[in-house]
């Protein structure tokens, strides 16, 4: 019995260091964790960082235009057929006529080509090698695509700065989501504990002929139908996690878990909510405003087509051409100059005006667009302000409704186990308190899940921790 009870023991303890290392590895986040976690590793996150990034580049390869563009060059040329050259007129040495009396003129004359047969020009190997540069001194077109590129860079600041905002909101509605599953789960688990004492007090009655088969039927009936709201709650408990890790970037099989509860935030229902329909700090208008500018420096880029333009240029090259590859001996020609090229628009068919005129419609088309948006915006806004008024009213009047209906729970217990009220009554009861306790943590769902919502529309910005 002492080895047995031993066994027991060392096994209960065993047990017990496995449930403490299974808590421990369990990851419980605030809010706070879990906003910070999703800022570094969720991946809209990353990417809007990436194109900042990638935006950074294309404005230094636009502002590397400004600077000489400097290109070695170098070539071989190896001359399969080599060029004949014609000539009108005789010269010495070429045939064409006698140069001597006797048999040397002859020889020599039968030995060089004529007037019509030309001469073969050139030599078998050609090498050349250079340096080239080029440089505009005036180019408004270029000038004021600096702009547009500076403006590009500015733009993906305030995609990823959109990304943030939206990552956040989403972060909070899946924490706020995982908390209101976590209550609900514990009123359906309280729901399926009350009705299985129910179960068990009118099990006794009916045992001691005190209820009625009919009584103990709906006691059985009652804890049934508890059970798949406790198992569907537990679910979505699991689902709101799950969520939560995809929102945060982290993998899903990390074993996570939230602080809290809904009831913590209700401070939040009495709050006074300020600047709610300053929309100065919406990402999406920012954007519209961006690529406003964008448009008007475009419609003065196409303008600036008309304007003359001056480069400069500059080369210097070295050239040989030799029958052999003795390259100590071979003789190097070099060749340089500086120019200066003007171009100066004169007509081009009613090109440059066209993309004047569609830069303009599309300003046009963006201002209306903005308008559009910021109306659209201000209806949310009233939306989310409307949604949150009544959470706060259904708080108030829920948080009522649950002392009331707990008052009633117990009266109608204590009822019942006398025997002056029915099974019926106290499930009635029972139900008035878990709609009441369950309208409580909806309202302040609502009115967080809504607030969250409103703060990415205005673009309420949120704090790092470098104070950024």
């Amino acid at each position: 019995m002492k080895k047995i009870l031993l066994v027991f023991i060392l096994a209960a303890q065993a047990a017990g260091l496995t449930a403490q290392e299974s808590e421990s590895k369990t990851l419980v986040l605030t809010l706070e964790d879990a906003i910070r976690t999703a800022l570094s590793e969720n991946a809209s996150v990353q990417v809007a960082d990436l194109e900042i990034r990638r935006t950074g580049y294309a404005r230094r390869g636009t502002y590397a235009s400004l600077f000489p563009q400097i290109d070695g060059s170098g070539a071989y040329q190896r001359t399969i057929k080599k060029q004949v050259m014609y000539m009108d007129f005789d010269m010495p040495g070429l045939g064409g006529g006698n140069s001597g009396a006797g048999d040397s003129g002859a020889a020599e004359s039968a030995a060089a080509p004529s007037r019509a047969d030309g001469f073969e020009v050139g030599r078998w190997n050609t090498w050349s090698a250079g340096i080239s540069a080029s440089m505009p001194l005036i180019n408004a077109q270029l000038w004021k695509s600096l702009s547009i590129s500076d403006q590009d860079v500015e733009l993906a600041v305030e995609k990823a700065r959109s990304s943030r905002l939206e990552t956040v909101t989403q972060v909070k509605k899946a924490f706020y989501s995982v908390l209101l599953a976590k209550e609900a789960h514990e009123v359906y688990k309280s729901v399926y504990e009350n009705a299985v004492e129910n179960l068990e007090l009118t099990q006794k009655k009916y045992n001691a002929q005190r209820a009625s088969e009919l009584d103990l039927t709906r006691a059985k009936t009652a804890v049934a139908n508890a059970v798949p709201n406790m198992y569907d709650s537990a679910n979505s408990v699991d689902l709101g996690l799950w969520q939560l890790k995809a929102v945060m970037g982290v993998e899903l099989d990390t074993d996570i878990d939230v602080a809290g509860e809904l009831t913590d935030y209700s401070g939040e229902l009495f709050e006074a909510f300020e600047a709610a329909d300053d929309l100065s700090g919406n990402s999406t208008l920012r954007q519209l405003g961006i690529q406003a500018g964008q448009l008007a420096n475009t419609i003065r880029l196409q303008q600036y087509a008309n304007i003359p333009s001056l480069a400069m240029a500059f080369s210097y090259s070295l050239n040989a051409m030799t029958n052999d590859f003795k390259f100590s001996e071979y003789k190097w020609s070099p060749y340089s100059y500086i120019g200066f090229s003007l171009n100066i628009p004169i007509f081009a068919g009613g090109k440059r005006s066209s993309a004047v005129r569609q830069a303009r419609v599309q300003a046009r088309e963006l201002d209306i667009q903005r308008t559009n948006t910021e109306r659209q915006l201000q209806i949310a806004v009233r939306q989310y302000l409307g949604t949150m008024d009544t959470a706060t009213k259904s708080y108030s009047s829920a948080s009522s409704a649950v002392e009331t209906a707990s008052k009633a729970y117990a009266i109608a217990r204590q009822s019942y186990d006398v025997g002056r009220s029915t099974l019926t009554d106290l499930n009635d009861a029972q139900l008035a308190l878990t709609q009441s306790r369950l309208g409580v943590c909806q309202a302040i769902y609502s009115f967080l899940s809504a607030k969250s919502d409103l703060e990415g529309v205005i673009g309420a910005d949120f704090i790092s921790d470098n104070n950024r």
